[in-house]
């Protein structure tokens, strides 16, 4: 029997392409799929997916993600601090790049997060993350194939 889970998606900053993967592995696995962001998406009509908009302002979207995750669930996005607040609540988290975060990697990320802002603000230029290519794109579908694989099927 299949365990009772759901996927929830940081849309705000989750690349089209991304989430269309996800829509076709919510209807592939028969998993409900929620999209959370501060404006309005295009979905495909399924009873599984749905996206809710909410309030405009900082980490509105994140902190209703982290209100609202179970343990078991799975969260979609490359927000560290989130992402550590999914953890501790017993979430799973897979960034667009297919990076799973976990008990033992989040603090390391964490880290490095802090240091790079420390860098940036004390003038450092340090660059963004390279553009989503396509061996990102095939490193999500195989991390979001392997989860719905372990987790979704029981």
């Amino acid at each position: 029997m299949a365990q009772s889970i759901c996927i929830w998606v940081d849309a705000d900053a989750c690349p089209r392409v991304i989430r269309e993967i996800l829509f076709k592995a919510a209807v592939r696995v028969g998993v409900p799929l929620t999209l959370v962001a501060n404006h309005t998406l295009a979905i495909p009509k399924s009873p599984l997916i749905r996206s809710l908009q909410v309030e405009q302002g900082f980490d509105v979207a994140d902190d209703y993600i982290v209100a609202q995750v179970n343990a078991g669930d799975l969260v979609i996005t490359s927000d560290i601090p989130m992402a550590s607040e999914v953890i501790e609540k017993g979430g799973h988290v897979i960034t667009s790049r297919g990076e799973r975060y976990t008990r033992e990697n989040i603090r390391q990320r964490l880290n490095m997060r802090d240091f790079m802002d420390t860098m940036r603000s004390s003038g450092e230029m340090t660059g963004g993350p390279a553009a989503l290519g396509p061996r990102d794109k095939q490193a999500f579908g195989n991390a979001l194939d392997q989860f719905l694989a372990k987790h979704a099927r029981g």
